[in-house]
C-alpha cells in the first residue's frame, strides 16, 4: 500500500512536533551543544517564527504524521537579498525516500517567490546525506559563515544563487 505523502505550510498545531523531530535529529548526529539551532527559542515556536514576512516553513507528512520540514527566512545580519534555509530535519523514517527534496523544493519556491536571490545555509560535518541533497540542488559550498546565526557550531556553509 503506497504511502500518502503532503507537503504543507507549518500550522499551529504542529509545533510540538516538529520541536520533537529537531530536539530527535539533531542529538543523533552530535549536534546538540552550544552553538547548534538546537537551542534556538524558534524550536517550539515555528508557526510563530514562520508565519512573518519573507518566511515560510513547510512540514512533510507522511500518512498524517509529520516527519519532518524545513523553512526560510531572512538571513539575520545578513543581506536582505539572501534567505537562510532552517530547521530542515526528518524522523530517520523518513530519510532516503526524497522527501527532503520535495521540503527544499519548497522552500527554494517560496524563497523566489520572496524576492530573494540567495539561499544561504549553514550545516555540521555529519550530516553528510544532507550535504548531498543541497549539492544537488546546486548549492555550492562556501569558505565561512555569513550573518550573524548564533550557529558558531555549524562547520559546514552553503549558498545558492536564486
Amino acid at each position: 500500500m503506497a504511502e500518502t505523502v503532503t507537503v504543507r505550510r507549518v500550522k499551529r498545531e504542529d509545533n510540538l512536533q516538529v520541536a520533537n523531530i529537531i530536539r530527535t535529529v539533531m542529538p543523533a548526529f552530535g549536534a546538540s551543544a552550544p552553538g547548534f539551532a538546537i537551542h534556538d527559542p524558534e524550536v517550539d515556536h515555528i508557526f510563530e517564527a514562520y508565519n512573518q514576512a519573507r518566511c515560510a516553513y513547510y512540514v512533510c507528512e507522511v500518512d498524517g504524521k509529520v516527519v519532518g520540514g524545513g523553512g526560510v527566512a531572512p538571513l539575520q545580519g545578513g543581506n536582505v537579498d539572501t534567505c537562510e534555509l532552517k530547521k530542515m530535519y526528518f524522523l530517520e523514517e523518513a530519510r532516503g525516500k526524497g522527501l527532503g527534496q520535495q521540503v527544499l523544493s519548497a522552500c527554494i519556491k517560496a524563497a523566489k517567490d520572496m524576492g530573494f536571490k540567495y539561499c544561504y545555509l549553514e550545516t555540521f560535518n555529519t550530516m553528510t546525506d544532507a550535504m548531498k541533497l543541497y549539492e544537488r540542488n546546486n548549492f555550492k559550498k562556501i569558505d565561512g559563515p555569513e550573518g550573524n546565526t548564533g550557529h558558531f557550531a555549524c562547520d559546514r556553509f552553503y549558498k545558492l544563487s536564486l
